[in-house]
C-alpha cells in the first residue's frame, strides 16, 4: 500500500483557560524538511517536538504550527510599555530626521517587533504538556490518515499506467515476423547494393543475418521488462514506505524499454515504446510525492 507525502491534520483541545490548536501540513520533498510554528511559551518543547515529528510522518516538507487563545480574564501576556516607547522614540527620531510623517501604523508595527510582548507565566506544568502531547498526537494521526487516502489514489493511478505499459508489451510480439522479415529484406538489399553484380555464398550470408537477427533479438528486454513490472507491483504489495524503491525499479523499467526501442527497427513497435514512456513518466512524476 503506497503512501503519500500530501497531508493535513488538525486537533484541538482546552486546558484551563486555553484553547489549543494544533495543525500538521505535509508535502512531498526528498528529505525531512520540519518548520515550527510554536508560541514562546511552549518553544523549550521544539526539540521534542521536532523529533516526533520525523519519527511518525517519516519525510516530507513538514509545517506545524501551533496556535494557543486565551478564553478567560487572565491574561499571562503583558505588554511591556518602556520597550515600546524605546521602539516609538527611536522611529520618531529617525523620522524627524529624514523628514518621514509617523503614520496612524507605526503602533500596530511596532507590536509586532521582538520581545514587545512578555510573558509573565510559571513554567510549563507536565500536566499541560502531556495533554499537549496527545493533541499533536492526534493532529499527527489525521495527518497521516490523509496520506494514506492520497496514497491510495496515487496507487490507482500508478497501477493503470503500469498495466497500461504492460498491455503494450503483450502487442509487441504480434510485429516480430514482420519486424524480422523487414531487417533480413534490408540486409539483402544493402548486400547487393555493395557486391553488385559479384556472387555471394548464400549459406554465409544467411550465417550474417542470423549473427545480426541474434544482436537484435528483442526476447531478453521483453522477458526483464515484465519481471521488473512484476517486481513493481510486489513492492508495491508489500512495503508501506516504498517510494525510493519503486524509484529504483522505474530506472530499471526505463533502461529495458528504451533498449527495447532501440533494437526496434519496426514502425509499430517503436510507436508503442513511446507509448511506454509516456506511462512510465507519468509513473514517476507519481513516485514523486510518495513515501
Amino acid at each position: 500500500m503506497l503512501v503519500s507525502m500530501t497531508g493535513f491534520g488538525r486537533a484541538v483541545t482546552e486546558y484551563k483557560n486555553k484553547k489549543i490548536s494544533i495543525d500538521v501540513k505535509s508535502l512531498n520533498s526528498k528529505t525531512t524538511d520540519i518548520n515550527t510554528r510554536i508560541p514562546g511559551y511552549y518553544k523549550e518543547k521544539e526539540l521534542e517536538i521536532r523529533r516526533i515529528l520525523s519519527q511518525e510522518l517519516q519525510r516530507g516538507k513538514i509545517d506545524f504550527c501551533m496556535y494557543v487563545e486565551l478564553n478567560g480574564t487572565d491574561n499571562p501576556n503583558q505588554f511591556n510599555a518602556d520597550l515600546i516607547t524605546n521602539y516609538y522614540n527611536q522611529l520618531k527620531e529617525i523620522c524627524t530626521k529624514n523628514n518621514i510623517p509617523l503614520g496612524q501604523e507605526t503602533l500596530s508595527n511596532i507590536i509586532r517587533l521582538p520581545d514587545v510582548l512578555k510573558n509573565n507565566s510559571d513554567d510549563l506544568e507536565d500536566e499541560e504538556w502531556q495533554i499537549v502531547l496527545q493533541t499533536i498526537s492526534r493532529a499527527i494521526s489525521d495527518c497521516i490518515e490523509f496520506r494514506k487516502t492520497e496514497g491510495a489514489v496515487a496507487e490507482n493511478d500508478i497501477m493503470k499506467n503500469l498495466n497500461s505499459i504492460l498491455d503494450m508489451l503483450s502487442e509487441v510480439p504480434q510485429y516480430e515476423k514482420e519486424r524480422i522479415d523487414t531487417i533480413r529484406e534490408r540486409l539483402s538489399q544493402s548486400l547487393q547494393e555493395i557486391a553488385g553484380n559479384n556472387t555471394t555464398d548464400s549459406n554465409r550470408y544467411e550465417q550474417e543475418v542470423i549473427f545480426y537477427l541474434e544482436k537484435l533479438d528483442v526476447n531478453e528486454e521483453k522477458v526483464r521488462l515484465k519481471k521488473h513490472c512484476e517486481y513493481f507491483i510486489e513492492t508495491v504489495n508489500a512495503d508501506d514506505f516504498a517510494g525510493k524503491k519503486l524509484g529504483f525499479i522505474t530506472q530499471e523499467i526505463g533502461r529495458e524499454i528504451n533498449t527495447l526501442g532501440s533494437k526496434a527497427h519496426h514502425v509499430e513497435i517503436q510507436k508503442l515504446v513511446v507509448r511506454m514512456k509516456d506511462e512510465l513518466e507519468k509513473i514517476k512524476e507519481q513516485l514523486l510525492n510518495v513515501l
